[in-house]
């Protein structure tokens, strides 16, 4: 995945909350788009409901996927 690429489902309008599936099999929802700052290399995920941030390597980044509205 490359920065460009993730930068393009953070500026949908209007804004989809997505998910990020890690190589190591991990995932982490995005319901925000202040939940997640994108840089060269990495992706930096705020989880709200924990109060803790999660450092994602873009290249460990397999699939973004749209989360369905329930």
């Amino acid at each position: 995945m490359n920065a460009e690429a993730l930068y393009d489902f953070v500026r949908r309008v209007p804004f989809e909350p997505f998910v990020l599936r890690m190589s190591n099999g991990e995932s982490h929802e995005i319901r925000h788009p202040e939940c997640i700052m994108i840089g060269k290399n990495r992706a930096v995920v705020y989880v709200p409901e924990q109060d803790r941030f999660v450092f994602c390597a873009l290249i460990h980044i397999n699939t973004v996927e749209v989360l369905q509205a329930t």
